[in-house]
């Protein structure tokens, strides 16, 4: 008797109670059980982690510094290889014909200002900027406007449910893919098409100096060969590949992560990399439309 009516006490000691709170995106007082972690509510559709804390910030400092070294050798790495190239490569070109040299000459100057133009445009942009809503207050926060939004800890602000807080950039990204520190910035939504298109004209660069490197290579000391921009040029190929495939299953990196935990399935179609592009206009004004009808059977 005595043990049976100790579990008894110790089942009802254990008995949940509920508790009031505040929702911080419109303010309205929630009634929650004492064991809820995590809260969404009702009116507005905002979500709160009552468990989360702000993390510690020590080692974002050297983040920075890292990704401004990493910033620093790529630009020196490929001001090097042009200028380099071009001392090296082109008086063998020249010595063929000059109509050569000038179609090199022109080749060169294309990719290089293409890959450098680029690069800048996807470092030193910014990556994405989540929009700007009002929260905080009842009257100013209408039914479901912060619907999945969940509360920055970094910013000390409401978060998009497509953005993602990066502490190398100390702000939150929309639609962030992944920090990248060979650029020094995130890759989002405002600049994935640039981080793209220098994917594509440094693969295309590196394989046209393998080209020329291995021609003047043969030209000058016949058995040398070069495997250096092979190596260079097959990660970037790999790099580019897998971006173009997250692109085509309309998911980020991170996204990518997170369904997998999930199980989600994703629409893959090539609509996908059209839009990415914003050529969804010129291609479908110039591609012919099929129209899929069913027979009509005459009785």
């Amino acid at each position: 008797m005595d043990s049976s009516s100790s579990t008894q006490e110790q089942f009802v000691t254990e008995v949940t109670e509920n508790y009031e709170t505040t929702c911080w995106g419109c303010g309205l007082r929630v009634l929650l059980p004492s064991c809820a972690s995590a809260f969404k509510c009702g009116w507005c559709g905002a979500i709160t982690d009552q468990n989360k804390k702000k993390p510690n910030l020590k080692c974002i400092r050297w983040r920075v510094v890292r990704d401004r070294c990493f910033v620093s050798v790529v630009l020196v790495f490929m001001f090097f290889v042009i200028f380099g190239g071009v001392w090296a490569v082109y008086p063998v070109v020249f010595s063929v014909s000059i109509l050569c040299g000038v179609f090199h000459s022109i080749i060169t100057a294309i990719l290089s200002v293409a890959t450098i133009s680029f690069f800048s445009f996807a470092a030193f942009r910014c990556a994405g900027t989540p929009p700007n809503i009002l929260w905080g207050s009842y009257p100013t926060v209408g039914k479901s406007d912060l619907e999945n939004y969940t509360y920055c800890h970094y910013c000390s602000k409401p978060k998009s449910p497509r953005a993602h807080h990066c502490r190398s950039c100390r702000k939150c990204v929309l639609d962030m893919d992944h920090h990248c520190p060979f650029i020094g910035n995130c890759v989002g939504a405002a600049n994935h098409r640039s981080f793209i298109a220098f994917l594509i004209s440094a693969v295309l660069s590196t394989i046209y100096v393998s080209i020329m490197s291995v021609y003047s290579g043969l030209r000058t000391w016949p058995p040398l060969k070069y495997s250096l921009g092979h190596i260079n040029g097959i990660g970037l190929s790999v790099l580019l590949w897998q971006q173009l495939s997250y692109i085509y299953q309309g998911k980020t990196y991170l996204s990518h992560l997170s369904s997998q935990a999930d199980s989600e399935e994703e629409k893959k179609d090539c609509q996908n990399l059209v839009t990415f592009f914003s050529l969804q206009y010129f291609v479908t004004r110039f591609l012919p439309t099929f129209r899929v009808t069913r027979k009509k059977h005459i009785k």
